[in-house]
């Protein structure tokens, strides 16, 4: 007969935390959220880490090139989806390493010859309102000059004026060399009072721009995650079937961490893939494997060393219905306490720390909280960053809310067959793990994260935590009954929704 477990499967809502003794040394600024994403071998250093335990997840209606900057400027990671061509997926990547900290590969292009009214729909397309004006049209033509939003009357000028007609000529643009460092460009904006500052070479061709906001949003974002070159990290998503393809492309964009996206990541398609890419590249890659929810699945991926990260979970997600059209997963709160415990054996007996990253089920900031309480090493969310202003699909009104759609990569319109693949040679997807669905639009991606940030900072104080580790060491769960949920909630009070309210009791 099957076995069965003893302990029931949990979700996060069913825990809480005890407050332990706060230290009057102890700020909520003063804590260190770094924690890492490679696996940390015996008395060395991890070979990559992330400045705040937030990761997106692999999903086309998530990790786009415009929130994978906007998350690596606020500390965290983005893992770039593979449900699409490899040399698109490699070009987002690519992308994000332009960025460069502050030098952006300009994505709004126009030629002199172009109308004025072409380069008013440019604008409003890209929501820029200044636009290099380029031999051909290029990111790297001739810079020829610039046309911004100060340049003409949009209600006045004839629309079918040319852009040479309202641009500022290349002879009055003040520029910067290619090489020149970010502090230099900067100085040049401030020096010569420019909100824009492009960066050409010996030839006089665009190489990038630099941004007067951009240095302010700098000083904003001290938290930012970058490289040895001080461009923004970005992770990639693989799979098991393209990966001898796939792999070499991104690393050769310059992809930061890989990780496999899989629904069940205990499978022997995993760990021929990972064996290939460490006979390949050895060590120099950062790789994390999953998903699992059991102890057996983290052994299985940790044999000879092959793994950096464990992903754990299974139909948590909140479009993901694999629980429901398949029988398998587990709770989310007992996947992940079920695998931290068996690597917390494992670290003790070899000396080797595997990060492990809890995915899904994750519906508030509290159950973050809670996740990295239970010894999460960081979490990957979807549908939290789904919501924000820098995910890559459209807002929709609906009933005068706003709205961004929100897919699964588990459901026909992801198209992401080789996700939940056996190995058959069939592509075509017999039944959907996945729903689509709508997100309410909650703003940019920085304040969202500052508030859950905050939240989880002001927890670990209340834990008497400083970091991420002694958080997991100094944390006591305590289970709650139904009860105890009724009494921490609202439910036998009056709540006012505006002061006029309490104006009409007075």
């Amino acid at each position: 007969m099957a076995t069965i477990l003893k302990d029931t499967s949990r979700t996060f809502s069913e825990y809480l935390l005890i407050p332990r003794l706060t230290r009057k040394s102890q700020t909520a600024d003063g804590v260190d959220l770094t924690t890492p994403l490679s696996a940390v071998e015996s008395n060395q250093l991890p070979r990559f880490s992330i400045n705040v335990p937030v990761v997106s997840a692999c999903m086309q209606a998530v990790s786009g090139t415009k929130l994978s900057i906007a998350l690596a400027r606020s500390g965290g990671l983005s893992f770039i989806f593979c449900s699409q061509p490899i040399d698109e997926q490699a070009e987002m990547v690519r992308q994000v390493k332009m960025h460069k900290a502050g030098f952006v590969r300009s994505d709004t292009n126009t030629t002199p010859d172009a109308k004025l009214g072409e380069v008013i729909e440019l604008m409003n397309r890209s929501g820029h309102s200044t636009v290099p004006v380029t031999s051909d049209g290029s990111a790297t033509g001739k810079l020829l000059g610039l046309i911004t939003d100060q340049d003409f009357w949009e209600f006045e000028d004839d629309l079918n004026n040319r852009v040479s007609q309202h641009m500022t000529p290349r002879e009055e643009v003040i520029y910067g060399d290619d090489g020149i460092s970010l502090r230099g460009a900067n100085q040049l904006l401030h020096q010569h009072k420019k909100d824009c500052l492009p960066i050409l070479d010996a030839s006089g061709n665009l190489v990038a721009l630099v941004f007067k906001k951009d240095y302010e949003d700098h000083q904003r974002h001290p938290m930012e995650l970058l490289d040895d070159s001080k461009r923004l990290c970005v992770g990639a998503a693989i799979n098991t079937h393209d990966y001898r393809e796939r792999v070499p492309a991104l690393i050769e964009a310059g992809a930061d961490c890989l990780c496999f996206d899989s629904s069940d990541g205990f499978t022997e398609y995993q760990m021929e893939g990972m064996s290939w890419i460490r006979q390949q590249y050895g060590n120099q890659v950062v790789v994390g494997g999953g998903n699992v929810v059991s102890a057996e699945g983290f052994d299985y991926l940790v044999e000879n060393h092959l793994v950096d990260f464990i992903k754990v979970g299974m139909g948590g997600g909140s479009i993901c219905i694999t629980r429901e059209q398949k029988g398998i997963g587990r709770g989310q709160a007992s996947a992940l306490l079920d695998v931290v415990e068996r690597r917390d054996e494992y670290f003790r007996d070899t000396g080797r720390y595997i990060p492990i990253c809890s995915d899904g089920g994750l519906a508030n900031d509290t159950q973050i909280v809670i996740a990295l309480a239970m010894g999460a090493d960081f979490v990957m969310m979807g549908r939290y960053f789904a919501m924000t202003e820098e995910s890559p699909t459209p807002k929709t009104s609906i009933n005068g809310q706003m709205y961004k759609p929100y897919w699964g990569e588990g459901t026909r319109r992801a198209q992401n067959w080789q996700r939940y693949s056996d190995g058959m040679s069939s592509r075509r997807m017999m039944f959907e793990e996945g729903v689509d669905a709508y997100v309410p639009l909650v703003g940019p991606l920085s304040e969202v994260m500052e508030t859950t940030l905050y939240k989880l900072r002001s927890t670990m104080v209340n834990v008497g935590a400083d970091s991420l580790s002694e958080f997991r060491e100094r944390a006591i769960l305590t289970m709650v009954s139904e009860q105890s949920v009724v009494e921490a909630g609202t439910s036998t009070v009056f709540q006012f929704s505006s002061n006029r309210e309490l104006d009409r009791l007075d």
